[in-house]
């Protein structure tokens, strides 16, 4: 059975800085990428970054670029987001996903992934 376990989440001054943990198991086939997104009260869950699992390429959504890093520990299945300057509208729940393949060629399109994790919590608030 596939399971994503996100944590890390919390409460943090705008400037501040939280590492999101990702934790896989279960995988028994070969999938094309693991994402994060987030959801904020009121809005629909948008892709913040993805890392291809075939070919390592990485994705940011403009609105992370320069703040946020994917990166992933093969040796433990585990996928991170590192997020640095943190703006009160990076305030949201955020989710880890697993794609087996990505058809559209965007990654980070929710609709393209297939298992999600329960999420974390994020606030960035004085």
């Amino acid at each position: 059975q596939v399971q994503l376990v996100e944590s890390g989440g919390g409460l943090v001054q705008p400037g501040g800085s939280l590492k999101l943990s990702c934790a896989t198991s279960g995988f028994t086939l070969d999938y094309d990428a693991i994402g994060w997104f987030r959801q904020a009260p009121g809005k629909g869950r948008e892709g913040v970054s993805s890392i291809s699992s075939r070919d390592g390429n990485i994705y940011y959504a403009d609105s992370v670029k320069g703040r946020f890093t994917i990166s992933r520990d093969n040796a433990n299945n585990t996928v991170y987001l590192q997020m640095n300057n943190l703006k009160p509208e990076d305030t949201a729940v955020y989710y880890c996903a697993a794609a087996l393949l990505i058809h559209s060629g965007s990654y980070l399109l929710p609709y393209e992934y297939r298992n999600w994790g329960q999420g974390t919590q994020v606030t960035v608030s004085s």
